[in-house]
């Protein structure tokens, strides 16, 4: 269902008026938090959708999907990625556009990193979501700044009855049947008359995973059980709400997440090589607090309001060598990073004038970064450093009731950023204070889309969205660890994204999407080999434009009461303009990319539900970024195998890559081969 579950948000949908509220436009039995939506997709959230995918939590369990990265990588458009170096950390990419110009929310706050913005989607428990909303190439610019190639927001859960819960259970079995890890979760909540509660907690540990028997062995990484790949993820969160008529919402949340990772050595790169490090994460922690409300104002009008405060505290530990034991050479050190954001938005929205729907939004943010380093070689520890900025975004759109069918929805917002202060250390221990210049930002967008909707299960749509995104503080000011020169006077990016797209319901049990989209990118942020001082390095630079292009295909068809098919196709073909020596390449994104499923249901209890995953080969360089090549093509074959015991007693069993596949998706870093997962679930 993966495959066709972002066609109904579109054919189904027509413009929420003011006048309308979430329990109006929500199925009464939707376990989906619906003050924790944004415009990216839902009709119910306030803004006609315009393209765009929403993947339900059945089809995350349907297909095993335990971490955010995963899960994403069962929709058309979007490709899973993992980054370059020792950090570990896995991304994904929306029609191209990476995760930093792809904004993450969690109910419709934006989770954001003042210093790099780098988050670990592998990091993200998706056991307590009801539904994951993925905006692509237009995301409103009433839900704020930095939508410039579309957005991604998880949506938690809502309790619908007066007592109900969840219970999963499962281990990790890597090819020879070891055990590799394992993973737990509870939820439970109820809903009264007049106010609802919901928690959840979920813990994630991986002990290694085992590479496929096809690896050649290095000096790095002699095959086998892939070293560093340990990780533990755990994840608690609560809600609570206050629906005091028929109209009106006020809920609080809170939500903390904790985590520890190792990191994969490169498996070719020399221990003498400066791209060598030994890294380890001890502490990688979120919390989230945040306040959501709606008011219906007469009969006509609304208003929605979002207060929050987050933070973001990570440790990393550098080591003398593969042993991870020693601290004492220059390579080693101790980072810390203490951040934190804290803001909010008012969201207007009123039907007072005929045959239009108008909102407005405001946007205000701050975002504090504060870290040190211990080094080692000679022992010292770095003053703190710290930097600020404000992020303002005004946003107004208007959607024209053309006729019952058609609207059309026109955009505009105003962003702008003020950075108050950038603090540095110079590295060493007789050292200074580096305050960089305190350059602000702004920027217009706009945007405009026609929706026709063709029938009760058809639409037709064409959009079009041109939107900025500032550089962080990394890209301006990091030196990575002495590797790169500031650039203080970066400026933001730009993309002007088109798309025609259009789904449908055929033969009666058959829906098919479809979207030709082609994205514009001027001044884009890429990083070029410079010599600073006689010494090379890199630099980040406004030296490139990208030109990116394709279409997708969704299918999804009942063929009978026993057997459901589907999937979803992605051809995206990428230009990059930019200058390097050598030529930088659109790096992380395969040109095809498949997905196809069938669920076979033989008898009630037993569902059997093979899948098949296709990329081909993407660009990637090696660590120094010298070269360029292709590498990445593969077809995983995945089986699940799920038995209704009792009514709310579930046990399944997954296999995954079956054909125990070697493939990696950057230079140096394999992926895992064949695994196995065996679990139980209660529903109450």
């Amino acid at each position: 269902m993966a495959a066709a579950q972002n066609a109904p948000a579109l054919a189904q949908s027509t413009a929420q008026t003011a006048s309308q509220t979430p329990a109006q436009t929500a199925a009464p039995d939707e376990p989906v938090y619906r003050l924790g939506q944004i415009n990216a997709t839902a009709q119910a959230a306030g803004g006609t959708p315009v393209g765009g995918s929403v993947l339900s939590s059945e089809d995350i369990a349907r297909f095993n999907r335990e971490r955010l990265d995963r899960a994403l990588d069962l929709l058309p458009g979007v490709s899973i990625a993992t980054t370059r170096g020792p950090r570990n950390e896995r991304y994904v990419t929306v029609r191209g556009y990476d995760r930093f110009q792809v904004p993450l929310y969690l109910d419709g706050v934006q989770l954001y990193l003042p210093a790099d913005n780098r988050f670990d989607l592998g990091r993200f428990l998706t056991g307590d979501l009801a539904e994951i909303q993925v905006a692509k190439g237009y995301a409103s610019v009433l839900d704020g700044p930095g939508g410039l190639g579309g957005s991604i927001n998880l949506v938690s859960r809502k309790p619908t009855r007066e007592l109900e819960g969840e219970l999963r259970t499962g281990i990790n079995l890597d090819a020879t049947g070891a055990f590799s890890g394992y993973l737990t979760s509870a939820s439970a909540g109820t809903k009264q008359e007049r106010f609802y509660v919901q928690g959840g907690i979920a813990k994630v540990e991986q002990n290694f995973f085992r590479l496929s028997d096809d690896y050649k062995p290095t000096a790095n990484e002699n095959g086998g059980r892939r070293e560093g790949s340990d990780s533990r993820d755990w994840r608690v969160n609560a809600k609570f709400g206050i629906t005091p008529n028929d109209t009106d919402e006020y809920s609080f949340n809170v939500l903390k997440q904790n985590g520890s990772k190792g990191a994969p050595l490169h498996t070719d790169d020399p221990a003498s090589s400066q791209t060598m490090r030994y890294w380890k994460w001890p502490e990688w922690a979120v919390q989230n607090l945040s306040f959501n409300s709606r008011t219906q104002l007469g009969d006509k009008s609304y208003v929605k309001t979002r207060l929050f405060h987050s933070t973001f505290d990570n440790k990393l530990d550098s080591y003398d060598d593969r042993r991870y034991v020693r601290q004492s050479t220059s390579r080693a050190f101790t980072s810390i990073y203490d951040d934190r954001a804290y803001g909010g938005g008012v969201e207007l929205g009123t039907d007072l004038i005929p045959r239009n729907t108008l909102k407005g939004a405001v946007h205000v943010r701050r975002d504090e970064h504060e870290e040190f380093q211990t080094l080692y070689a000679p022992r010292f520890r770095e003053p703190n450093q710290k930097s600020v900025e404000d992020t303002y975004s005004v946003a107004l759109e208007n959607t024209f009731h053309a006729t019952g069918a058609v609207d059309v929805v026109t955009g505009a917002s105003y962003d702008w950023r003020d950075l108050r202060k950038a603090q540095d250390w110079d590295g060493t221990n007789t050292g200074r204070f580096v305050t960089y210049p305190t350059k602000d930002m702004d920027a217009f967008n706009w945007q405009g889309a026609v929706i026709w909707r063709t029938s009760a299960t058809g639409e037709t749509h064409a959009s079009v969205s041109s939107r900025t995104r500032f550089p962080t503080l990394f890209e301006r000011f990091s030196s990575r660890f002495g590797g790169a020169v500031s650039n203080p006077g970066l400026k933001p990016e730009r993309a002007i994204n088109y798309e025609i797209g259009a789904s449908e319901q055929v033969f009666g049990n058959t829906r098919l999407e479809g979207a030709v989209f082609v994205n514009d990118l001027t001044d884009a942020i890429q990083q070029v080999n410079i010599l600073y001082n006689g010494q090379s390095v890199t630099q980040n630079r406004n030296v490139g434009s990208g030109f990116d292009r394709g279409f997708e295909l969704s299918a999804r068809a009942l063929l009978s009461e026993w057997l459901e098919i589907g999937g979803n196709y992605t051809l995206l073909v990428r230009t990059l303009d930019a200058v390097g020596t050598p030529e930088p390449k659109p790096t992380g994104t395969p040109t095809h990319k498949l997905f196809a499923y069938a669920d076979i249901q033989p008898v009630e209890a037993l569902h059997v539900v093979p899948s098949l995953e296709v990329s081909s080969n993407r660009w990637t360089s090696n660590s120094a970024q010298t070269v360029y090549y292709r590498t990445g093509a593969y077809a995983l074959a995945n089986l699940k195998v799920s038995y209704e015991i009792v009514k709310g007693v579930e046990a399944e069993a997954v296999v995954r890559n079956i054909t125990d596949r070697n493939y990696q998706l950057m230079d140096g870093y394999p992926e895992e081969g064949r695994s196995f997962y065996l679990g139980a679930r209660y529903q109450f």
